[in-house]
């Protein structure tokens, strides 16, 4: 059963109508109504947080499937996340849990802490939907997280607005954010989002937690070569040694185009390693993209295998080879 706790923020409209003010989209809700996400409903003229402590999975999953490879790699993260989310992109591959009513139990924060102990978890993981959606519980859940002396990780599509994203920010020790495309059309079109409140986020967040980039490349939608090297040029104008993975897309949801060629994510790679010190491909193996490998010595510094990840040369941060500091986070 759902837990009734009031959103942090709205504000009342006329007629008893609400305005959500978490994210850009801003709904807009009378009387019964719920928002886009599915996480926040009008009832009785205040906005209800009514996903709140409701995870549609609770998993010990490997820090690498996140994805984070600099941040405390090997280690083990309990992940959690909403039935909710802010986007509706049509090639979503969590579907099943982000864009319709999924099965959910409850887990309180209270509950976390213990939970991540049992596993020797480094920290939880909130993930899998859009877990932004998920603000006061995550709030409550990263307070107890921290004081526990465990690390907060966020898994987000980055859709935010800049209150609430810089109130959480302080909470937060590693993220990854989604960056689908940079075209604000394929956001609008495809997503039914915008990119600019994203691309600001990313901005914001380095230097204050480790970040890292996903890009979902999707043929004939997000793969030409400038938006490659637009996404690789914005990462490099942040933090050139800030990790980007290019994923390889399967046909999901509301989208038929096909399966990423191999070859679409080489040029991926190629492109973007021209200004990033990191580059890795997903959902595929491909060898010589799942390595970290020192930017300066070009050292092996971390094997990977699949979701496992073997430290070499990596020691307080630095490349053991040539004394470089890497940004590798945790060893």
């Amino acid at each position: 059963m759902a837990k009734n706790v009031e959103a942090l923020y709205w504000e009342p409209r006329e007629g008893g109508a609400v305005q959500c003010k978490l994210c850009p989209v801003r709904c807009l809700l009378k009387e019964g109504k719920t928002g886009v996400c599915m996480a926040k409903k009008n009832i009785g003229g205040k906005l209800i947080a009514t996903a709140y402590g409701l995870t549609t999975a609770f998993n010990y999953d490997p820090i690498e499937k996140k994805p984070l490879y600099h941040f405390h790699p090997g280690a083990t993260i309990l992940s959690l996340g909403p039935n909710a989310c802010n986007m509706g992109c049509q090639f979503c591959q969590n579907f099943q849990i982000s864009q319709q009513t999924a099965p959910t139990r409850r887990v309180e924060p209270s509950e976390l802490v213990a939970a991540a102990n049992v596993r020797n978890c480094v920290g939880v993981a909130y993930t899998y939907t859009e877990p932004l959606m998920w603000y006061e519980y995550v709030l409550d859940a990263a307070y107890a997280v921290k004081r526990a002396g465990l690390k907060n990780v966020l898994v987000s599509n980055g859709y935010l607005e800049p209150e609430p994203f810089d109130h959480i920010l302080p909470l937060i020790d590693a993220l990854n954010i989604d960056i689908k495309s940079m075209d604000e059309e394929f956001y609008r079109k495809i997503c039914k989002g915008k990119l600019a409140p994203v691309l600001r986020n990313v901005e914001h967040t380095a230097g204050k937690a480790h970040i890292e980039i996903t890009n979902l490349v999707i043929p004939g939608l997000n793969d030409s070569d400038d938006n490659f090297e637009r996404l690789a040029k914005f990462i490099a104008g942040v933090d050139p040694f800030m990790p980007l993975h290019f994923s390889r897309y399967h046909p999901m949801y509301k989208m038929e185009n096909p399966m990423t060629p191999v070859d679409t994510l080489l040029r991926a790679g190629e492109i973007s390693r021209q200004y990033l010190k990191y580059v890795f491909i997903g959902n595929v193996e491909v060898p010589g993209y799942d390595d970290t490998h020192c930017p300066s010595c070009n050292a092996l510094l971390i094997r990977r295998q699949g979701f496992s990840a073997e430290v070499l040369a990596v020691e307080n941060g630095h490349c053991v080879k040539c004394g470089t500091s890497v940004k590798i986070v945790g060893v």
